[in-house]
């Protein structure tokens, strides 16, 4: 627990705050920016939510709200919400991003101990289509006036890597997927998630800005995030909330690239054609649509997927996009944001009734999760589970924790790589190992010396 007197962790943070948080948010010149953000971040302690550039860095911490359970979701939002129903605001830019901005991470597991967590930064830098800003938060009072931060001293490498298997070796994995085939092919489910782990260990402390840097640098189509202990680059982004408008981008479906140009054209033509992989997508587009539906009053889900290009790998995506209604969906009325304008649902309690799609667990998904716990033979902790941050209205952006790792808080020279691979009846072991391989591929490369990813 902090010895930080303005913070707080567990329920009702805005009763154990001496005062109501305050925010000012003034507006900066963009040039006066580095050019990547993550050079502002500070060795230890920073968090992230960028993407081409355009995000939000932060550092310091006001407030962090712990929660463990099936209710660390609704816990989280409701502590956010008594918060900023106090808050005293001042925002001058009013964007996306601007004003009081909690970051967040949650488990995959509701059984998880990693839980989920909340956190309130002390300074925000942001930037999106050429506006920047910096908001500075407090309790009782923000004094003086906000001053723009300089870069950061260097990221430090990490030196040698050395790379162990996890939970399962690569043949304990295989028959893991081996045991998921025949389930489904029993008829007890349809498609499942398998999650692999592997156990890097440096020979340096780790600074978790190397890893950001290179992950930003070679996958700029990605989501790079630091928050709760977990960092990488997601390319999947389970839901963004603005304005009363929802997306959602859906994954699933994959083939490794090869590095040639026109071998990986030919790919992307045998994956947008493959059955076995045209099924697990669909599985996964169909869960995601029927949980968002209730909360929208319409929707719009493409017909077919389209081929998402990455250094390493090739997906087939689907970006399902809604209007949100005021209603609250599915009766969520917990999920509710008091004080915004348009009474839409928050983002974080959308998010946490789409977790987990199909794309990280599988359909039917209370029968994928009870698989995957018995078979997996390791806690995920916030692997898969929602990453990213939300603001005073609710409105706010939530990936997956994909192509990520789990900082040890224990050993600065640990941590835990994952990878996750859809396993329908079609599927193959060695095939979803060899997918495996190269889903590690972004960590991997983001902790070597030269930081470039393998095509």
């Amino acid at each position: 627990m902090s010895t930080d007197p303005t913070a707080a962790v567990g329920a009702g943070p805005a009763r154990s705050l001496a005062g109501p948080l305050v925010s000012r948010t003034v507006a900066v010149d963009p040039g006066s920016l580095p050019a990547d953000l993550l050079d502002l971040l500070p060795a230890e302690g920073g968090l992230a939510w960028l993407r081409r550039g355009d995000g939000l860095v932060a550092w310091g911490e006001v407030l962090r709200v712990e929660t463990h359970g099936a209710e660390r979701f609704t816990e989280a939002d409701q502590a956010w919400q008594e918060v900023t129903a106090h808050a005293v605001v001042r925002d001058e830019v009013r964007q996306p991003g601007t004003g009081p901005v909690a970051f967040g991470s949650f488990a995959f597991s509701a059984g998880s101990p990693a839980g989920g967590s909340l956190v309130v930064p002390r300074t925000v830098v942001g930037r999106r289509a050429g506006t920047a800003w910096m908001t500075v938060l407090d309790v009782g009072a923000v004094t003086g006036s906000p001053t723009l931060p300089t870069a950061a001293t260097p990221a430090t490498s990490p030196g040698e890597v050395e790379m162990t298997d996890g939970a399962l070796d690569a043949a304990g994995w295989q028959q893991a997927v081996a045991r998921a085939i025949g389930e489904i092919r029993a008829g007890r489910l349809d498609k499942v998630v398998l999650a692999r782990d592997v156990v890097a260990r440096t020979s340096a402390p780790l600074d978790p800005r190397w890893v950001l840097h290179r992950l930003s640098a070679g996958y700029p189509s990605c989501w790079t995030f630091a928050v709760g202990g977990l960092l990488g680059a997601t390319p999947e982004l389970l839901l963004r909330s603005e304005k009363g408008l929802v997306t959602s981008r859906v994954l699933a479906g994959t083939i490794r690239r090869t590095g040639d140009d026109d071998a990986d054209l030919a790919r992307a033509a045998i994956l947008a054609h493959s059955s076995k992989d045209l099924e697990e997508h669909e599985y996964a587009v169909d869960s995601l649509s029927r949980t968002l539906g209730p909360f929208c009053s319409s929707t719009n889900v493409p017909e077919t997927p389209f081929v998402l290009h990455l250094p390493n790998v090739l997906h087939l995506a689907t970006d399902v996009t809604g209007v949100l209604s005021t209603s609250g969906g599915s009766g969520q009325s917990a999920g509710q944001t008091p004080g915004a304008p348009s009474g839409h649902p928050s983002s974080l309690s959308i998010a946490a009734a789409l977790h987990p799609t199909a794309a990280v667990a599988g359909t039917p998904t209370d029968q994928a999760c009870r698989l995957i716990e018995e078979i997996e033979g390791m806690d995920r902790g916030r692997y898969a589970g929602p990453v990213g941050w939300m603001g005073a209205d609710g409105d706010g952006e939530w990936g997956i924790g994909l192509r990520s790792a789990e900082l040890d808080p224990l050993d600065p020279h640990r941590l835990r790589l994952f990878a996750g691979c859809g396993v329908v009846a079609a599927s193959d072991p060695a095939a979803e190992l060899a997918e495996s391989e190269a889903k590690l591929e972004p960590m991997r490369h983001a902790l070597g010396d030269d930081g470039s990813p393998r095509a």
